[in-house]
């Protein structure tokens, strides 16, 4: 089995023999160290395309900025104010259809800059969820290094705290439509009271959270280690007064903590999720 540092010199390796490349870049843990491996193996070669749509939290567009200005790499933001019927309608392979738009629209971006590969950041351990937005990357011909390198995801933390990345650590992320159920419909005004709430609980100083919007109901999800800090009256208060503040009807509490993809178990079971 391939080390740690020979998975890192197979990727660059793979990279520098592009000689031109775009990095899809969400500013989450694999695209940040994706781009740092691509300015590292292309220098002005390399540049990092972020698609800034109601589906990305403002607040994961800033540090975007900050950790593509601190690689050095040539940052550009795609803007799309919309969302496509499809995607708004949440099929189970609603992920499918966004990342067809997405890759799209920097497919574009970087053949008007004269790039023809484009890489995205999914890495081995990405293959063992439910993915359909994978085949989409397939069917775009995006290149995926970090799986090609055989990278998992703690491989790609310890070689970004060995870059001294500020993302070595950050908790996962996952665009705002997976905070919904799949067959409720999405809207930019739901889109905009879930960022709301997940900033209030970072402000309140939870690392790893989610707010998963079932109708007029928000059920939060915090890392298992983090739920303690809810047996505190004066928390309870305030989190149920922001949120319901937002809109909500009902606040509730998901006693087992946050799990990765949590919406996807009503799939296994061949019922709505």
């Amino acid at each position: 089995m391939a080390t740690v540092d020979e998975k890192y010199s197979a990727l660059l390796a793979r990279i520098g023999s592009l000689q031109k490349a775009a990095v899809a870049f969400s500013g989450g843990v694999d695209s940040s160290f994706l781009c740092a491996a691509a300015y590292k193996a292309l220098g002005d070669g390399a540049i990092a395309v972020t698609v800034a749509s109601p589906m990305l939290p403002k607040s994961e567009l800033d540090s975007a900025g900050r950790t593509a200005a601190l690689i050095g790499i040539t940052h550009v933001c795609v803007h799309e104010d919309g969302i496509d019927g499809e995607v708004a309608a949440n099929p189970r392979d609603r992920c499918y259809h966004c990342k067809k738009l997405e890759f799209g629209a920097i497919i574009e971006a970087a053949q008007a800059r004269g790039i023809t590969a484009v890489l995205d950041g999914s890495n081995i351990d990405d293959e063992g969820d439910y993915r359909p937005g994978l085949k989409a990357l397939s069917e775009l011909r995006v290149i995926s290094p970090l799986r090609e390198a055989g990278l998992t995801k703690n491989d790609v933390r310890e070689l970004s705290r060995r870059l001294n990345l500020p993302t070595w650590d950050k908790p996962a992320f996952a665009c705002l439509a997976s905070r919904l159920p799949y067959g409720e419909g999405i809207t930019k005004k739901k889109l905009s009271r879930i960022e709301q709430a997940e900033d209030f609980l970072r402000a309140e100083g939870f690392r790893q959270f989610r707010v998963r919007s079932h109708g007029d109901m928000a059920r939060i999800e915090v890392a298992p280690e983090e739920r303690r800090r809810f047996f505190d009256e004066s928390l309870l208060d305030r989190v149920s007064g922001r949120l319901k503040a937002l809109g909500f009807l009902y606040v509730a509490f998901e006693l087992e903590g946050y799990r990765t993809g949590s919406l996807n178990r009503a799939l296994s079971k061949g019922e709505p999720a």
